[in-house]
C-alpha cells in the first residue's frame, strides 16, 4: 500500500511541474470535450469520440513519470469523408476548447525535397509561429493594464509635463501649488483621453526607425542556423536609431502601447513558453492527404505525391525540425489527417505512413434532419447569423419550422443532383435566398420579415427548376 501511495505521489509530483492545469482549472474529459464540439458541429459522433479521447490522451502521457511519458507516442487520426461535413472544424474548435497551438495546412502544396516549393518541415516551424504568438497574446493580457497606465503617462508628460521643481527633495509654497495645478489637470486631461476626446489632437513623439530590411533567410530550408547569424550580424551592424515625428493622440497611444509590452515582456520566456507548447500540445491537420496518392500510375519523378509522403513520415514519426527559435521535436505533435477518398482509398498510401496514423473514423454525409439542425442548433447556426447580421438594419428575421425544412431539403438535393460538398451547401442556398432582403434591407426600416416554406419557394424557384443554372449558382 505505501509503495503505490509513493508512485502516486511521484505522478502527482510531475504533473505539477510539466502541465499548466490545476485542480481548479483541470483538463477537460472526452465527454466534455464532445459536449463542446456538439455546440458547434451536429453528428459524427465516431470522429468526435476518437479526437476527443486522442487529446485527453496528451494530458494523460504528461501525467505519468517522465520515464514512461516519452514512450507514450500520440495516436494520430485518420479522418474520411466527403467535403463540409465537419473534418476541419472538429480539429480547430477542439485546439481553440483547450487552447493549444493549431494550423491547417494543405498538403498539395508541399514538394518533395530538393525540388522548388514548400517543404513539409515548414508546416513545423509555422506551428511553433502559431504557438509563440498565442504565448504572447496571453503575457500581453496578462500586463495589458500595467503597459495601458505607462502609455497614459507618455501621453500626459507631453501634454502637461511635471515643473522641474518637482524632482527636487525641497520645494518651495509657490512650486508646491504649481504642482498640484500639474496633478489636477492630468486628472482632467487623463479623463477625457480615455473618453477618446483627445484622440486627434496632434503631438510629438519619439520613435525608432524602422529597421533596414534583410531577406529572412532562416525559413529557407537548410538556411536556419546561418539565416539566424544573419539577421543578428544586420541587428548589430544597424543599431536601432530615433527619431521625432507628429502624430495623433490615438496613434501615439498604440505606438507607446507597444513599446510598453517590449519592455513588459520577457522575449525569451515567450518563445521557450511557445516552442514546448508546440512540441506537448500541438495539432497539424493534414488536409487533402488523398490527393497526394499515387495509385501506382506516375511516370517520372513524384515530388508532390510519394515523394511528399516519403518526406512526411519523419516528421509524423518524430524527429528534430531546425527553427530560427531554435530545434523543435515532433514527437509528441498531434497529427489530424483528412481526405475524401473518392477516387483513391487510404490503403492507397504508402505502408508506414498508414503505420503512423493508426486511428480511422469515417464521417458520414450529411442527411435532411442533419441539414435542419445544422441551420439552428449550433452557437453559430446559419439562421443566428443572419438574425443578427440584419437586424443592423433594423430587420427582424424570424425563420419558422417549415422554412428551415425547405431549406435543409433544397440543400441535400442539390448536394444529391450535382457535387456534395456538405454542410458548406447551406451557405449558397440561405445566401441566395434572403439576397433581396440584404440588398434592400438599409434602405427600409423596422421590417418583419417571416422565412417560411413558400417565401423559401419563391426565391428559390428559378433556380430549381433551371437543372444546368443550378449547377453554376448553388
Amino acid at each position: 500500500m505505501k509503495s503505490l501511495w509513493k508512485r502516486w505521489s511521484e505522478v502527482k509530483i510531475v504533473a505539477n511541474r510539466s502541465t499548466p492545469f490545476s485542480l481548479t482549472h483541470p483538463f477537460p474529459t472526452p465527454r466534455e470535450i464532445v459536449a463542446e464540439l456538439d455546440k458547434y458541429i451536429v453528428g459524427q459522433k465516431d470522429a468526435k469520440k476518437a479526437v476527443s479521447i486522442a487529446i485527453r490522451n496528451h494530458y494523460r502521457r504528461k501525467m505519468l513519470p517522465s520515464p514512461m511519458q516519452e514512450e507514450v507516442t500520440p495516436k494520430n487520426i485518420l479522418m474520411i469523408g466527403p467535403t463540409g461535413v465537419g473534418k476541419t472544424e472538429i480539429a480547430r474548435r477542439i485546439a481553440r476548447f483547450i487552447k493549444a497551438p493549431f494550423i491547417k495546412v494543405e498538403v498539395t502544396k508541399f514538394t518533395e525535397v530538393g525540388y522548388v516549393g514548400r517543404d513539409v518541415e515548414s508546416m513545423v516551424r509555422e506551428l511553433v509561429e502559431t504557438s509563440i504568438q498565442m504565448v504572447r497574446m496571453e503575457e500581453q493580457q496578462r500586463v495589458e493594464k500595467t503597459a495601458q497606465k505607462r502609455s497614459e503617462e507618455k501621453i500626459l508628460d507631453i501634454l502637461v509635463p511635471y515643473p522641474k521643481t518637482a524632482r527636487t527633495p525641497f520645494m518651495d509654497e509657490e512650486s508646491e501649488s504649481m504642482l498640484e495645478q500639474v496633478k489636477h489637470s492630468r486628472r482632467l486631461l487623463l479623463e477625457e483621453l480615455r473618453r477618446g476626446a483627445l484622440d486627434e489632437r496632434e503631438i510629438e513623439i519619439e520613435v525608432q526607425e524602422p529597421r533596414v530590411k534583410v531577406m529572412d533567410l532562416s525559413n529557407l530550408p537548410g538556411m536556419e542556423e546561418i539565416g539566424i547569424s544573419f539577421q543578428q550580424l544586420m541587428e548589430d551592424t544597424f543599431p536601432k536609431k530615433k527619431k521625432r515625428k507628429k502624430t495623433k493622440i490615438k496613434e501615439a497611444q498604440r505606438i507607446f502601447l507597444e513599446q510598453e509590452f517590449e519592455s513588459l515582456l520577457d522575449r525569451e520566456k515567450i518563445i521557450q513558453e511557445g516552442i514546448r507548447r508546440a512540441q506537448e500540445t500541438g495539432i497539424i491537420f493534414l488536409d487533402e492527404i488523398d490527393k497526394i496518392t499515387s495509385h501506382g500510375q506516375t511516370v517520372g519523378p513524384d515530388v508532390s505525391r510519394e515523394g511528399v509522403q516519403r518526406d512526411l513520415l519523419p516528421v509524423v514519426e518524430g524527429t528534430t525540425v531546425p527553427t530560427k527559435y531554435g530545434p523543435v521535436k515532433t514527437d509528441h505533435i498531434l497529427f489530424i489527417a483528412a481526405g475524401a477518398f473518392h477516387t483513391s482509398k487510404p490503403s492507397d498510401l504508402i505502408p508506414e505512413l498508414q503505420g503512423r496514423f493508426p486511428v480511422r473514423v469515417e464521417l458520414q454525409s450529411l442527411t435532411v434532419d442533419d441539414f435542419k439542425r445544422i441551420l439552428v442548433e449550433p452557437e453559430n447556426a446559419l439562421t443566428k447569423q443572419y438574425q443578427a447580421l440584419l437586424s443592423v438594419d433594423g430587420v427582424n428575421l424570424t425563420f419558422t419550422e417549415d422554412g428551415i425544412e425547405e431549406l435543409a431539403k433544397i440543400a441535400y438535393e442539390v448536394n444529391e443532383s450535382t457535387q456534395d460538398i456538405g454542410a458548406r451547401r447551406l451557405y449558397t442556398v440561405v445566401e441566395r435566398c434572403l439576397q433581396d432582403i440584404a440588398f434592400e434591407a438599409p434602405h427600409e426600416k423596422d421590417l418583419e420579415i417571416l422565412i417560411n416554406r413558400e417565401f423559401v419557394r419563391k426565391n428559390l424557384k428559378d433556380i430549381l427548376e433551371n437543372e444546368d443554372l443550378q449547377k453554376y449558382i448553388l
